[in-house]
C-alpha cells in the first residue's frame, strides 16, 4: 500500500508485476463523499480479467469518512493507491490522479459507479489494435434511483458535436492526456467529460463503442448530471463555443446552440454573435 499525499508531496511508484505483452491500465478515481460506495466501485475493478492495473483514488477534500475508508481499501488491496487533497473538482482530482498515473492507459471512474470484469480487456484489445483508435467505451446501464439501459447514440464527430455521447469512464491513452491538456478546469459545473473529448477528437482519431454493457451509471436523487441547471447550460455553451468554435463550425456549421428546453432568445443570440 503506497499513500499519496499531495501536503506531504509524497509520489510512490506502484509495484505491480506486468504479464507479458501487456500493458499497465490505470484506474483513476475522483471521490468526494462518496466512501459508502467505494465499497462496490473499487471491487468491480479489482474482479478485472485485465491485468496489471492500479487503482489511484484521489480524495477531493471529502467531509464524511471517506479519507478513513479510502485508507482501509488501500491497505487490505495491493495495487490500490490514494491521493489526499483539499476540494477542488472532479476535473483537477482526475488530472491530479492521472498526472501520478503510472499507466499507458487511464479509465477514470467515478467513486459511486462500477464497471463490467471484461470492460478493460475488451478495451485494451480494441485500442492497442489500431493508432488511430483514441477512445473506447461501451454501452452502460443505470442503477440505483432508476434503473435500465443508458441509451448512447454511436459515435461521429458530427453526433460529437451536437451532444456528448462518451460518458467519462472510457479508456483511452495517458499521451493523448498530455497533449491537451487534460480535462478543462474551467469546466466547474459540468460537461468537462464532452470538452475533454472533443479537444482529444477534434483533429482526428477515431472513438469505438464496444458491443457489451460494460459500465454501471449510479442515479441518486439529485445527481450531479441532472443538477446541472439552465443558466449553467448556458455558461457551458458559450464556453464550448469559444474554445471550439472551429470544430462546430466544421461540423455542424454554426455555433453550437442551446436544446429547445432552453430560451429560444439564446439560441439566435449566440447565432448571432459566432457569426
Amino acid at each position: 500500500m503506497s499513500h499519496l499525499t499531495l501536503s506531504e508531496n509524497h509520489i510512490s511508484t506502484p509495484d505491480y508485476h506486468s504479464d507479458i505483452g501487456q500493458k499497465l491500465v490505470s484506474v483513476v478515481i475522483p471521490c468526494y463523499n462518496q466512501g459508502k460506495f467505494l465499497q462496490e466501485t473499487v471491487p468491480s475493478v479489482l474482479n478485472s480479467t485485465y491485468k496489471p492495473l492500479e487503482i489511484i483514488i484521489v480524495n477531493d477534500g471529502s467531509t464524511d469518512d471517506s479519507l478513513e475508508i479510502i485508507k482501509e481499501i488501500a491497505k487490505k488491496n495491493t495495487g490500490v493507491y490514494y491521493i489526499n487533497q483539499s476540494n477542488k473538482g472532479p476535473s483537477e482530482a482526475r488530472n491530479v490522479g492521472i498526472e501520478f498515473a503510472n499507466g499507458e492507459y487511464i479509465l477514470p471512474l467515478d467513486g459511486d459507479d462500477k464497471i463490467h470484469p471484461e470492460y478493460i480487456s475488451r478495451a485494451v484489445e480494441v485500442i492497442s489494435s489500431d493508432a488511430n483508435i483514441k477512445v473506447v467505451y461501451c454501452q452502460a446501464e443505470k442503477f440505483g434511483r432508476k434503473s435500465g439501459k443508458w441509451n448512447l447514440q454511436n459515435f461521429s464527430h458530427q453526433a460529437l458535436a451536437t451532444e456528448n455521447m462518451i460518458f467519462v469512464s472510457a479508456l483511452f491513452h495517458k499521451s493523448d492526456w498530455e497533449a491537451v491538456g487534460g480535462f478543462d478546469v474551467a469546466m466547474e459545473e459540468g460537461w468537462e467529460d464532452w470538452e475533454f473529448w472533443i479537444s482529444m477528437l477534434k483533429d482526428g482519431g477515431k472513438a469505438v463503442q464496444l458491443p457489451i454493457t460494460g459500465f454501471y451509471y449510479r442515479i441518486h436523487s439529485a445527481s450531479r448530471r441532472k443538477s446541472f441547471c439552465s443558466e449553467a447550460k448556458k455558461q457551458a455553451i458559450t464556453y464550448l463555443n469559444k474554445k471550439h468554435g472551429d470544430f462546430f463550425w466544421k461540423y455542424i456549421n454554426g455555433p453550437l446552440r442551446v436544446k429547445r428546453s432552453v430560451s429560444k432568445y439564446y439560441n439566435r443570440m449566440a447565432h448571432l454573435f459566432f457569426l
